[in-house]
């Protein structure tokens, strides 16, 4: 095998000045230590015209080389260039090929036609398919009630026990952290307009029908949400759900239902529990700014916080709780089989669960502004 000779670049000073090149131009031989910098310096200390070049004594040529020539040039063939025909078809790609157009940034256009028209999109896509989930649901639920011993019992008392029975120590931790927080800033203000009495009435009214079931809707929906969008999408990974469908064994009745109901039943009691906690937090923080003994605190509460409240919090925990599971499984079904969906479909379950609860905590005020006061 003959060796490749180096590639050597002379100029010859002159009017015009000449240029020769011989060797060998391809990527092996310019990728030489030292090299490609040696060239390169030659190349950029040339004038663009009124240069000749001669390359006929190049040995190999490819496109790496011939592209460094190319810039020599300024993008266009000098006038006086003696040239081999075997490297013509080299530069005529070199030259076809023009400016290289670069695509555009993603996002630069966020509010175009074709942007807002695929979000649009989405959404109703997200939509139909939430509707249908929720319609499958009712199916499921009007076999469930007219076999209940075929049910998925125990899928349902297992999600009892991890949605309801674990999730009781972050609830009471936050109930009672927020109970104190909203006992001590409120005692503040009534303490400077002479009604420390009517801490009772603030308290009450706040914790049992809002603050109480949408902390616990909310922390349900980060913690036990994300748990079951993960779930599922897991499956989905590791095709479960597909070996499901093979044995004849629906997703919504053996997924998607028990998951429902165990949230159901579940968030009206972490209501109850969070309203305690919160209640006994609020208590704590009375007796220490105002000096309210919590005798007298619950003495009064009956009488601040009429019945219909805590019928109306617990009808919240209902449905805010079947409105966390059926976001969860949404996301969860919709995972596509990569980590990298999975990941995202967990971050968008939380996010819409959220969302979705607080709008519904604003329909609820808005249907029963007038019930639950005197």
């Amino acid at each position: 095998m003959p060796i490749q000779q180096a590639p050597v670049l002379t100029v010859t000073k002159g009017t015009p000045a000449s240029v020769s090149a011989r060797g060998n131009w391809q990527v092996h031989s310019l990728a030489q230590a030292g090299v490609m910098a040696e060239l390169q310096g030659k190349l950029r200390g040339l004038p663009e015209r009124a240069v000749a070049w001669d390359l006929t004594q190049i040995t190999g040529l490819d496109h790496i080389g011939a592209q460094l020539f190319w810039n020599a040039w300024g993008k266009s063939r000098p006038q006086q260039l003696a040239l081999q025909p075997v490297h013509e078809d080299i530069f005529r790609r070199i030259e076809q090929a023009g400016a290289l157009q670069l695509p555009e940034p993603p996002g630069t256009r966020w509010f175009s036609i074709d942007a807002m028209s695929a979000m649009v999109y989405a959404f109703a896509e997200h939509l139909v398919a939430f509707v249908a989930l929720i319609g499958q649901l009712t199916i499921d639920l009007g076999k469930f009630f007219l076999h209940p011993l075929r049910g998925p019992w125990r899928e349902i008392s297992s999600n009892i026990f991890h949605i309801g029975y674990q999730a009781l120590g972050i609830t009471a931790l936050v109930g009672f952290l927020i109970g104190v927080v909203l006992s001590y800033l409120s005692a503040q203000q009534l303490h400077t307009f002479g009604g420390d009495v009517y801490l009772v009435n603030i308290l009450g009214m706040s914790i049992v029908r809002e603050l109480g079931p949408l902390l616990a809707a909310i922390l349900v929906a980060g913690r036990s949400g994300s748990s079951i969008t993960a779930q599922l999408g897991v499956m989905r990974v590791t095709e479960e759900l597909d070996a499901m469908l093979v044995m004849g064994m629906p997703h919504g009745f053996r997924l998607i239902m028990p998951r429902v109901i165990a949230l159901a039943i579940s968030m009206p009691l972490l209501v109850v529990w969070t309203d305690a906690i919160g209640l006994l937090g609020g208590m704590t923080a009375a007796k220490l700014e105002l000096g309210l003994s919590m005798t007298y605190f619950m003495q009064q509460l009956p009488s601040a916080v009429p019945l219909p409240n805590y019928w109306i919090g617990l009808g919240k925990g209902v449905v805010f709780g079947a409105l966390v599971a059926l976001v969860a499984c949404h996301f969860g079904l919709r995972v596509k089989p990569n980590t990298e969906s999975l990941g995202q479909g967990t971050t968008l379950s939380v996010v819409t669960a959220i969302t979705v609860v607080i709008l519904a905590d604003a329909v609820f005020a808005i249907l029963f502004k007038g019930v639950g006061f005197y």
